[in-house]
């Protein structure tokens, strides 16, 4: 007779092992304590292994505490805030999800809801009356919020969220803002209960607290704008089982604030909602296996997730309390295959929380500022003082430089913290030192000069019409080497649409082969190959060929131009205006003066040409004109902020500072 197999020794090992080990589970309460001690005792009485151990801390951050430093617990389930927390600050991951119906899965949607007919759009909520769920809800304050100031239309100095909401709203109804600084504004739509006691609570005291409540704030017409999750018109429309305030509504009558701006159906939460929220999730230490976490708990929810049994894992009934353990909405755990808080939350929702994230104690008490020219040093002195006046928040210091590059190396290096670079040096900044756009500015609408849009220029010929995905073969002006509009964006057009195909990372070999011939004037030619440069020209003596200055011909952006006019090349890729300024009479050099703008037109991405006039829909890229740059570690939000409240004091004044544009509107 045979033995036990390796497989089987394995196996009876892990059962003996498990039986000498506990899972600690941290409970926030003692309702929560006492369901824990209950799912304890159940578990154990059923023979699953190993054993629940409850302790019990004081609030969710002191669990994450317990399991990530003190090692005293192991296993807590939390919200998507606190995973985000739990697993950015603490190195914590979740490994089983609850998933709540068939329809969302893990996960729910945060969703902006108005009424059908209202002028309303994400757009232009400021100065909106609000609906809010409650003070740090996550469908009702965390998302909306979060997503507004990640996207740039809520402006925070500070870290004070409070009070950018408070200003940013004409008047809320946010349950529990009642004992904060702000509860005049934040709590002005509160109505209280039938007596008008409870007002602002963050209970059902308050009429407009919790999902259903926002949407009635909404209803009644207190507020504009109710932020609820996707279920809740649903849930109290249409003749549903409904308390007095619902029973009339329809559904048909709301709709849903997308975020380009348009707006849908109520119904079409799938597309037209503000984030994915993702659903509550056991966290562990990055030590822990995950798997046995989910076969204890697939274990027990499988004797015990049923209303008939002793013990209801999914309710906290019992206990006069909700939500303690699980959601009671919970309808099964599953396993979480990647194990990590960035896969598990998604992307929309690490944005939303991105905007949140700010601490002020960590705040610099200065801003650093890189200046570089005696004029920019007067104006950003002007600047700093003007600041200070209106008591902005951090304060300027100015810094002077030599050049971009030195502004770039000094922040990479932590000497000093911003700078202002216009379109061609933020690349630069981006790729060679790793720093990252806190601002950028912005004009009037009608205004395109916030921005440029490379394209690529060919001459109108109805004999010799190719396309952008036709370009093998041709001839290609160039502005220079490693320039945006003239390099960068085209030949990563090329190679992201699969047309170039760099070997090695070798580039330049790759664009050489591509194109018959090119004019790439480029500083360094050593090692540069031939064929860039064979469409060069030089001075007028023919020297200086294919150098990355003025004295070749062909070089910057009105040089590539006119190797194109010229007849040197097929193709030339420049910034929208190029055309214009060096045609109809707006460049009165001999090579220019007799050319025509509607002698030419773009290469369009997808495969059309187009007047040189539509370049905002005919583009390779659009790039902005001047872009904030700071470290990838310096708040954003913070820097955005700063400026942001400057300017309704500052920018309508004639200061006129370099750094800003006097046109500037909005950062």
């Amino acid at each position: 007779m045979r033995g036990p197999s390796v497989a089987l020794w394995l196996f009876l090992a892990l059962r003996t092992a498990l039986s000498r080990m506990e899972v600690r589970w941290c409970t926030t309460s003692d309702p929560e304590q006492q369901k824990c001690r209950d799912m304890s005792r159940a578990f154990q009485e059923a023979g699953i292994q190993p054993p629940i151990l409850c302790v019990q801390g004081t609030s969710t951050d002191h669990c994450v505490r317990l399991i990530e430093q003190a090692r005293e617990a192991d296993a807590i389930t939390l919200d998507g805030g606190a995973i985000y927390e739990a697993g950015k600050e603490h190195g914590l991951k979740p490994v089983v999800g609850e998933v709540y119906d068939q329809e969302v899965g893990t996960s729910y949607y945060a969703v902006a809801v108005v009424k059908r007919g209202s002028p309303v759009t994400i757009n232009s909520l400021k100065g909106v009356k609000s609906c809010h769920t409650g003070i740090n809800r996550t469908v009702g304050w965390n998302v909306p919020v979060g997503y507004l100031v990640e996207s740039g239309r809520l402006s925070v100095m500070g870290c004070d969220v409070l009070k950018a909401v408070s200003d940013y709203f004409g008047g809320s109804c946010v349950p529990g803002a009642g004992e904060t600084g702000y509860s005049e504004s934040l709590c002005r739509l509160c109505r209280g209960d039938a007596a008008g006691e409870g007002v602002c609570d963050k209970s059902p005291l308050e009429r407009y607290y919790d999902y259903s409540g926002a949407f009635r704030c909404l209803a009644e017409g207190a507020g504009a704008v109710a932020f609820v999750k996707h279920s809740t018109v649903l849930e109290n429309t249409d003749g549903k089982t409904l308390p007095s305030w619902g029973q009339a509504l329809l559904s048909q009558d709301f709709e849903l604030l997308c975020r380009d701006g348009s707006r849908a159906d109520v119904t079409e939460w799938r597309r037209c909602h503000l984030a994915r929220v993702p659903a509550h999730a056991v966290v562990v230490r990055a030590d822990t296996d995950g798997g046995l976490m989910f076969r204890l708990l697939n274990e027990g929810q499988r004797l015990f997730s049923h209303e008939s049994g002793s013990f209801q894992m999914f309710s906290s009934e019992a206990y006069g309390q909700k939500n303690l353990l699980f959601k009671d909405s919970t309808s099964e755990l599953v396993p979480i295959a990647t194990q990590t808080y960035e896969a598990w939350l998604g992307r929309e929702y690490l944005h939303a929380m991105k905007g949140l994230l700010c601490d002020p104690n960590r705040l610099p008490h200065y801003l650093r500022w890189c200046v570089l020219s005696t004029p920019e040093i007067q104006k950003c002195g002007d600047m700093a003082v003007a600041f200070s006046r209106q008591r902005l928040k951090p304060e300027i210091q100015c810094v002077s430089a030599e050049s971009p590059q030195h502004c770039m190396e000094w922040i990479q290096a932590g000497q000093i913290d911003a700078v202002t670079l216009k379109g061609e040096d933020i690349y630069m900044a981006g790729k060679k030192y790793g720093l990252v756009p806190a601002a950028g500015e912005h004009y009037a609408p009608e205004d395109n000069s916030n921005a440029y849009f490379v394209v690529a220029v060919v001459k109108r010929n109805s004999s010799y019409a190719f396309t952008l995905d036709e370009l093998r073969g041709k001839r290609s002006c160039h502005s220079g080497f490693r320039s945006p509009a003239g390099w960068d964006v085209p030949v990563g057009a090329l190679v992201q649409r699969g047309f170039i195909r760099p070997k090695d990372c070798d580039v330049l070999t790759a664009v050489s082969e591509f194109f018959s011939a090119s004019c790439v004037p480029v500083n360094n030619a050593k090692n540069y190959p031939s064929s860039l440069c064979a469409l060069c020209v030089g001075d007028e003596q023919g020297r200086n060929k294919c150098v990355g200055n003025s004295q070749e011909r062909f070089y910057g952006y009105s040089g590539a131009f006119r190797c194109l006019a010229e007849n040197a090349g097929d193709v030339a890729f420049v910034k929208h205006t190029t055309v214009f300024e060096n045609t109809n009479g707006h460049n009165s050099e001999p090579w220019a003066a007799e050319l025509r703008s509607e002698d030419y037109e773009l290469l369009c991405p997808n495969g059309a040409r187009a007047e040189v006039s539509q370049f905002a829909a005919c583009n390779l890229a659009q790039m902005p004109s001047h872009a904030v740059m700071v470290r990838p570690d310096t708040n954003i939000f913070t820097v955005y902020g700063l400026l942001d409240k400057a300017q309704p004091d500052c920018s309508h004044q004639h200061t006129n500072l370099l750094l800003f544009l006097s046109s500037l509107k909005n950062k």
